[in-house]
C-alpha cells in the first residue's frame, strides 16, 4: 500500500510559501509557511500532520489492540504533541507526547495499560518517528 502528498513551494524559506494536497483530497492546497509553522498564521504545518497521523495511528491501533482481547471501547479519544527543537543549525523532531482519554467497559487499568502500550509501540507511524514517544491515559 503506497500513500501520496505533493508539497509546492515558491520563494524563500522565511519569506515563501507553500502547498499541501493529499491524493485523497482531505488536503487540497492546504497553506503552509514560515508563518504557520513558526507562528500562528492560519495553515498547517509538517509538526501539526505528523501528530494528527501519530494520534490517529495509534487509536487505531489501540482499538484493534482491544479488540482482540475481547473489549469494545465506547470511546478513544488522544491528543498527539510533537514537539519541534533547535539542533544544530537547523531542527528536530524530538517528542512525541500521546495523552489518551479511553472509556472502554469491562476492562482493568493493568489491562489496558498492557494493551495501551504495545499499541504505542506497534503503531506504523510509532515506529517510523527517530523521537521519544511518551503516553499519558486516563480510563473512564
Amino acid at each position: 500500500m503506497n500513500r501520496k502528498a505533493k508539497a509546492v513551494w515558491q520563494g524563500t524559506g522565511k519569506d515563501g510559501t507553500g502547498h499541501l494536497t493529499t491524493d485523497s483530497g482531505v488536503l487540497s492546497a492546504t497553506p503552509y509557511s514560515f508563518k504557520t509553522r513558526f507562528e500562528n498564521e492560519k495553515g498547517t504545518n509538517p509538526e501539526e500532520l505528523i501528530a494528527a497521523a501519530h494520534a490517529g495511528c495509534f487509536t487505531m491501533a489501540l482499538a484493534f489492540q482491544l479488540q482482540g482481547a475481547g473489549f469494545t471501547p465506547t470511546e478513544l479519544a488522544t491528543e498527539a504533541v510533537v514537539s519541534l527543537d533547535p539542533e544544530g543549525a537547523g531542527f528536530k523532531i524530538s517528542k512525541s507526547a500521546l495523552t489518551l482519554s479511553a472509556k472502554v467497559p469491562g476492562i482493568d487499568k493493568a489491562k489496558f495499560e498492557e494493551l495501551a502500550r504495545l499499541a504505542e509501540k506497534n503503531c506504523p507511524v510509532s515506529k517510523v518517528l527517530n523521537a521519544e514517544i511518551t503516553m499519558n491515559f486516563a480510563l473512564g
